[in-house]
């Protein structure tokens, strides 16, 4: 997303046993933008399941977006196993602990106290972590920690990376390609003009500074999360499906994280799929998201 999310521990909740957990399930409608035209989620997932990397991407305050991602990750479990999640909520320094918990060797208490989950995790993401672990899957804490991506966003942006200690160098993408003249950068530049910026706008020159100093923090989690995805794959040997899970403006329209997994693997086959909150599922305009994602999954706003 594009402002920095504050991260805070959140107090665990035990796990529930396995014969409990069930499908999760929210109003929604499916639409199936390469062939224009609806569909349904099995549908959906049936093709998901055939791709090398799915992107899933949400709104990150949407409760329903949230259980359709859970209802995904079985719809696709039902059709392979060899399957990887992938998570913006959480950054690669933590990947340790995200192992051990996997494992077995800590409880959730201990997992979530250390981890630095994402705020509400207990309600829209330990569903997601929790269906993996009990498929024994991988979990990849894909983000670069949120003060080095602080560090590029207020110090001038990615000469700020050659300050870091070389202990916390290898949290961020080693290749990283952040040009400002491209269709993302363009996105992204929209999306800033659209904030306020309190009683005293500034300059032009001053924003066009803010702008690509956030841009360049942007790209780094970009890079980061899709350097992450491919070494992923390349550990786990195949050729394991990953679906990664971050906030839509990373992969609408196969921009951002979604390019820079496709530069890394140029013959891989890529799905987009754009969460949109709504308020009617019956009067939706479809040609104003139909580029955003292969598929455009509308959820019933509360």
């Amino acid at each position: 997303m594009i402002t920095l999310l504050a991260l805070a521990a959140l107090q665990a909740t035990a796990p529930a046993p396995a014969d409990t957990v069930l499908p999760a399930w929210t109003p929604h409608r499916v639409y199936h933008a390469d062939k224009n035209r609806w569909s349904d989620l099995e549908t959906m997932a049936a093709e998901l399941a055939k791709a090398d990397v799915v992107f899933l991407g949400e709104q990150h305050d949407d409760p329903g977006t949230h259980a359709l991602q859970r209802a995904i990750l079985e719809a696709v479990a039902r059709r392979r196993s060899d399957v990887i999640l992938s998570m913006e909520m959480f950054e690669r320094d933590v990947q340790p602990v995200v192992d051990r918990y996997l494992a077995s060797e800590l409880p959730e208490s201990a997992f979530v106290a250390t981890s630095r989950p994402w705020p509400r995790y207990a309600t829209d993401y330990r569903p997601l972590v929790e269906w993996a672990r009990a498929q024994g899957w991988p979990v990849i804490a894909a983000n670069v920690p949120r003060p080095i991506a602080s560090r590029v966003a207020m110090r001038g942006g990615l000469p700020a990376l050659e300050t870091l200690p070389d202990s916390q160098r290898a949290w961020v993408a080693a290749d990283r390609q952040c040009p400002n003249n491209d269709r993302y950068y363009k996105r992204f530049a929209q999306t800033m003009t659209a904030h306020p910026m309190g009683d005293e706008p500034p300059s032009a020159e001053q924003l066009a500074a803010i702008t690509n100093s956030m841009y360049a923090s942007q790209c780094v989690k970009d890079e980061t999360m899709a350097e992450a995805i491919v070494r992923a794959r390349a550990a786990v040997g195949g050729s394991p499906l990953v679906i990664h899970v971050n906030g839509a403006f990373h992969s609408d329209y196969g921009d951002g994280t979604a390019s820079r997994v496709q530069r890394r693997l140029p013959d891989a086959k890529i799905v987009v799929v754009s969460a949109v909150p709504i308020m009617d599922l019956d009067r939706i305009a479809t040609k104003i998201h139909r580029k955003q994602g292969d598929w455009v999954v509308y959820t019933l706003r509360p």
